[in-house]
Order: C-alpha cells, then structure tokens, then sequence
C-alpha cells in the first residue's frame, strides 16, 4: 500500500483523485486550508506542511489559485517533500501553458519548471479545461439578457473524472517525467458549447460573439490551448450537462 498526498484534495479534481485511490485500496491523506488533520495553507507553509509530507511516498499536487500564490505553494511544499525524501510528486497543469500568454498560464508554466528543477522525482499531465469550469463560466456569462462570448475561440473540455483517473494511474507509477497530453474528446467553438448549455438549463439568450484583442486573446483563438491529437478523453460536455442539470431548467 502507498501513502499518497493530494494537495487540493477538497477541490473538484483533488476530491475526484483522493476517492480512485483510496478505492484502490492506498492511504491518502488530503491536504487543504480547512481539511483536519492537515489543514495547511501552502502559501504559508510551516510545521504543519512538513507533519503532512512525513512518511508520504507519492504526492499529487493539484491544488491551484487563479488569484496567485501558486509559485509560492509549490516552493513551499517542494522544499518539504524534499526533506522527507518524497520518492515522486506529480502536477496537473494545463494544455497551452506555454502557448498561450495568459497570466494564470504563465503561472502554471513557472510552477512546472520549479517542478522539474526540484531534484524530485517528477510527472506532469497537462489536461484541457474541465467540463466543470465551463458550466461555471457559462452561468455567468448567461446571467445578462444577452450573453457575449469571445468570438473565434474553441475548447476542449474533458471530464475531471478522466483526468483523476489519469493522475491515479500516474501517481501509483514511476516518475515519467512530461507524459502526454489529455484532451477532450472534441473540439468545439466557444458558441456550440454555450448553446448546449442553454439548451441543457432551459434559458433563453441571445448570443453575441464579441472579437476581443490582446496576445492572450490571439493565442486562444489560434488554438494553443488545444490538443486536438490527443482527443482522448470520452466523456462529452452534453453528457456532463445531462449529469448535472436533468431536465431543463427555466431562466
């Protein structure tokens, strides 16, 4: 049995992660800033940081902030995991990272260099976004009478339970360095997705495509944070939507 740590493992990909590998039979602890007995804020760091690394094989660090931190995070917990001779650490990061100069990207990007310099057995998985956060997004972007979406750009989210099982299945292996990309099953305009979504809540909007500007906004509509040869993932965004919402709703 390995003693596995998911760093996030409240979060939407962290908790998914934590329940394959304790159904494998593996001792997981989960670490967050509110999770008894390791609740360590990783910002921080600390006493509580190392009592969490202590006698841990394996860690899957998937805990991420798009409001920052996350470079100082990862520094924190590398400099534990190498003093209690952690054998592999494994992070999720995103498709594009390097593609795409968006700040949260850059971020990620800085995270997996740190990463890859920390003298620590490593795996990276970049993924593409999770049908998750685009539902989130889209109800916000419907909340307005018209919803305004950028125009040119299309995704390709994949099934946050697809990718636990990858970081499962990685986590439980050697250290292997950058492996493949996980993507999707389709790619899809920004505006198929969102009418699948407003056809899956029952609400009635018009759709604008708004053309944006900026390198970011240039790079996502080039399509640097796809990965459409490795379309691997099986899970459609229709049938997440199926999942989560039933029978339409009203709004």
């Amino acid at each position: 049995m390995t003693t596995i740590l998911v760093t996030g493992g409240t979060g939407t990909l962290g908790r998914q992660v934590t329940e394959r590998l304790r159904a494998d039979g593996h001792e997981v602890r989960v670490l967050s800033r509110h999770s008894q007995p390791y609740a360590v804020d990783l910002r921080e760091g600390g006493s509580g940081l190392d009592a969490a690394v202590a006698g841990v094989d394996t860690i899957v660090h998937c805990a991420s902030s798009p409001r920052g931190g996350d470079e100082e995070a990862a520094g924190h917990l590398l400099a534990a995991a190498r003093r209690a001779g952690v054998g592999h650490l494994v992070y999720i990061s995103i498709v594009g990272v390097d593609r795409v100069p968006f700040g949260y990207y850059r971020t990620k990007a800085a995270v997996e260099k740190l990463v890859e310099e920390s003298g620590l057995g490593w795996t990276v998985l970049r993924a593409t976004q999770f049908h998750d956060l685009l539902a989130q997004l889209f109800g916000v972007l419907s909340k307005p009478p018209v919803m305004m979406l950028p125009a040119g750009v299309s995704d390709q989210p994949v099934d946050v339970r697809e990718v636990a099982g990858r970081l499962a299945e990685l986590a439980l292996g050697e250290p292997a360095g950058r492996v493949d990309d996980m993507g999707g099953p389709e790619v899809r305009t920004f505006e198929s997705l969102a009418r699948a979504y407003l056809a899956a809540t029952g609400r009635r909007r018009a759709v604008v495509n708004v053309p944006l500007a900026g390198r970011a906004y240039r790079a996502f509509r080039a399509g640097g944070h796809l990965t459409p040869e490795r379309a691997v993932g099986k899970g459609t965004f229709e049938e997440h939507l199926a999942a989560r919402f039933g029978a339409r709703g009203r709004g």
